[in-house]
């Protein structure tokens, strides 16, 4: 059996569970985020 995860649905993940459990903290999670991601597509490391 071969597990397979890529790292930007954890990050999604993460956010969702920080933003439920902390609301206050959107726009900042969401920065996160979204410079996460943008760092992923261009580093190109969505393979992991």
């Amino acid at each position: 059996m071969n597990l397979h995860l890529s790292l930007t649905p954890l990050i999604s993940l993460l956010a969702g569970i920080l933003i439920l459990v902390m609301p206050k903290l959107l726009n900042f999670i969401v920065a996160i985020y979204l410079i996460a991601i943008g760092l992923i597509g261009l580093v190109g490391s969505g393979r992991l």
